[in-house]
């Protein structure tokens, strides 16, 4: 009898490790079930945070550019005005050379030229 309780208690040992060893197994099945959902959860907190990452670099350039816009406009504004400035000032000079032109010619007609 001690030979088939000595067997009878190595079959119980190796079913004994053998259900600890599936269930051991099981158990890290479930563990990577768990992982890969927090994994996946994880992975949708990072779109969301990148599509909202993305919307407010896009609104920070959309109000750069907006701003450019605008002092560009300024910039040529302030031209227009230099320039209408500036022609009013050229116009002026080219009126005065131009009364000294006549001034000469007036006095051309009226002096009589000397031959030497």
């Amino acid at each position: 009898m001690g030979e088939s309780s000595q067997s009878r208690y190595g079959i119980i040992d190796r079913l004994t490790r053998s259900k600890l060893e599936i269930m051991s197994a099981k158990s890290d099945l479930k563990e990577q079930v768990i992982n890969k959902t927090q994994k996946i959860v994880n992975l949708e907190k990072d779109l969301v945070n990148w599509k909202t990452d993305v919307e407010e670099e896009n609104k920070r350039t959309e109000r750069q550019k907006t701003r450019q816009i605008e002092n560009a406009k300024v910039e040529l504004e302030n031209t227009k005005e230099r320039l209408e400035d500036k022609k009013k000032v050229f116009d002026e000079k080219i009126d005065a050379l131009d009364e000294a032109l006549k001034s000469i010619e007036e006095i051309s007609k009226t002096t009589p030229t000397i031959n030497k």
